[in-house]
């Protein structure tokens, strides 16, 4: 279901979806009070929801419709300013599953735009992530409802991309078992710890961080989440007020300190270097990797390289596999890797695609994660 004020933009986006096979946009209104009635009348997996609207605001209706569904998976679809950055974080913190920034201009999201990629992959992941639950509590395979085609969706013009189709039959497949990497013997000191993270993200920071026991935390924690620039902002402070930390968004060539944790701007890759005797952050362009920018692979290969076997690397629920490679040189350099859980992650792609790559030493639930952090990094 589309949530949008102006009939241009949910055009727009129904046409978008509709280029995939695999998705049908069966509702399309304008305002969170006509999203609320419309669950009463259709079988919805995801909304996209917008922030701005009249009558019922996004943030207002969303609330309600969990209260509906609690299964329900909503993407919040807001324009890059500081206020809708807030307010976005909010939602996610209130149980949207995810967010898309949305361009400013309607003809910003026509074509093959970014947009229209983070829009598909994202309904794509989160659908199949809402099969699995419901497949999980039946027992069987959930077989979707007949839905009724909404009158401002536009006939499909061709087919999806190969790879988008096999990406979400993968998604639903039963997941591959986990071979855990034996702990070492001794526990070496801990001088770093890094964070990946993507879809669900901004909640299993609030949660890792927060659940950490942060008196006497000395290591910097260097968190990549995949996120616009805005956002990270926003992001840092959230995780100040969660975790008690000092958190802020990393600067290029700051050192880095024991205590703090640096939030990777979006836009920029953010990875650590030495100068001399001291180790910086540096910031860079560099092209994006697994489609995004920031990512998790330059930071953890810049900590393997450092920080050798002192590193303790966290990968946190998300889509695709961004974090695996990096995540190999961790291990190569005699590092440790902790995913979290499949039943405790939005969209299990990242953790799921390290685990199951036998990188990691735990694969634990996103409450245990903030504990056992705290309890590695507290060894002398």
């Amino acid at each position: 279901m589309i949530v949008d004020d102006s009939a241009v933009v949910r055009g727009l986006e129904a046409r978008m979806l509709a280029d995939d096979p695999d998705m049908t946009v069966v509702a399309s209104v304008g305002n969170g009070q006509q999203a609320i009635q419309a669950l009463d009348r259709y079988d919805v997996e995801v909304v996209v929801l917008d922030i701005e609207m009249p009558v019922m605001d996004g943030l207002s209706a969303l609330p309600k419709l969990l209260a509906r569904d609690p299964r329900l998976k909503i993407i919040m679809a807001s324009t890059l300013t500081l206020r809708n950055a807030e307010i976005s974080l909010q939602a996610l913190e209130a149980g949207a599953a995810d967010y898309v920034p949305k361009p400013a201009a309607s003809r910003e999201i026509t074509g093959e735009s970014d947009f229209k990629r983070d829009l598909l992959s994202k309904v794509r992941a989160l659908g199949a992530a809402r099969r699995r639950e419901s497949r999980g509590r039946s027992g069987a395979p959930a077989a979707p409802a007949p839905r009724p085609r909404p009158r401002e969706v536009a006939p499909r013009m061709g087919h999806a991309p190969a790879a988008a189709a096999q990406a979400a039959a993968t998604a639903l497949r039963p997941a591959p078992s986990i071979v855990l990497r034996r702990p070492p013997r001794v526990q070496e000191a801990v001088d770093v710890i890094a964070i990946g993270s993507s879809t669900g993200g901004p909640q299993a920071l609030f949660t890792v961080l927060g659940g950490m026991k942060t008196q006497g935390i000395r290591q910097p924690i260097l968190v990549t989440q995949h996120m616009p620039a805005t956002f990270t902002t926003i992001l840092a402070g959230h995780i100040a007020r969660a975790s008690g930390l000092d958190a802020r968004e990393a600067k290029d060539g700051e050192p880095v300190e024991g205590g703090r944790v640096y939030v990777a701007p979006g836009d920029y890759h953010m990875i650590v270097d030495t100068r001399g005797a001291q180790r910086i952050v540096r910031l860079t362009q560099d092209k994006p990797e697994n489609f995004c920018r920031p990512a998790v692979d330059p930071m953890f290969r810049s900590v393997a390289r450092v920080y050798g076997r002192r590193v303790l690397g966290v990968v946190l629920t998300g889509m695709g596999s961004d974090g695996t490679k990096g995540g190999a040189m961790i291990v190569e350099a005699g590092g440790t890797i902790v995913a979290q859980d499949e039943a405790s992650s939005v969209v299990w792609g990242m953790p799921g695609a390290i685990a199951q790559a036998g990188l990691c030493t735990a694969v634990l639930p996103v409450t245990e994660i903030g504990p056992y952090i705290s309890k590695i990094a507290s060894k002398r």
